[in-house]
């Protein structure tokens, strides 16, 4: 079962961003708090999205994030899925197909024209569950990354 999230599953979907980053090799990383998420999530002016899936014993099994791009060659919104994330022991169960099969469905029902995300070049199995549903790499497209130290000096106030 796919539900849109609530307040209430906070907790828990900031539990399964931590495994995803355990799972990236990447744990310190995640510097998001709770409190960020639920701001993020259900605060006056939404940031994002999500949904979670649970197996048939009410069990969380994962969880989809989130939020709408714009194609200015398209004219329309898009959805940039940031996370997508199966539980290990639930894997295999279909979660992962219905989170991105409801956001599809979100796609087609608001007349948005992509749906994307990135994938980690190493996690092969992720790749060819991605390829199955008919997702295509673009390999003509590098994504460039400002954080941090290098975000602070460009962003700086000019002198």
């Amino acid at each position: 079962m796919i539900r849109t999230a609530e307040p209430h599953d906070v907790p828990e979907i900031h539990r399964m961003i931590r495994e995803l980053a355990e799972y990236e090799k990447a744990p310190h990383e995640v510097r998001a708090s709770q409190e960020q998420l639920r701001e993020a999530l259900f605060g006056e002016r939404p940031a994002a999205y999500a949904h979670i899936a649970e197996s048939d014993d009410g069990e969380v099994a994962g969880f989809a994030l989130w939020f709408l791009n714009f194609s200015t060659w398209r004219g329309t919104h898009g959805v940039y899925l940031e996370d997508l994330y199966v539980r290990p022991g639930l894997r295999g169960g279909g979660h992962g197909k219905a989170l991105l099969t409801e956001l599809a469905r979100i796609c087609v029902a608001r007349g948005y024209e992509r749906l994307e995300w990135s994938c980690l070049k190493w996690n092969e199995p992720t790749i060819a569950f991605y390829r199955s549903l008919g997702a295509r790499e673009q390999d003509e497209w590098s994504v460039f990354r400002l954080t941090d130290g290098p975000l602070a000096a460009l962003g700086a106030p000019a002198e």
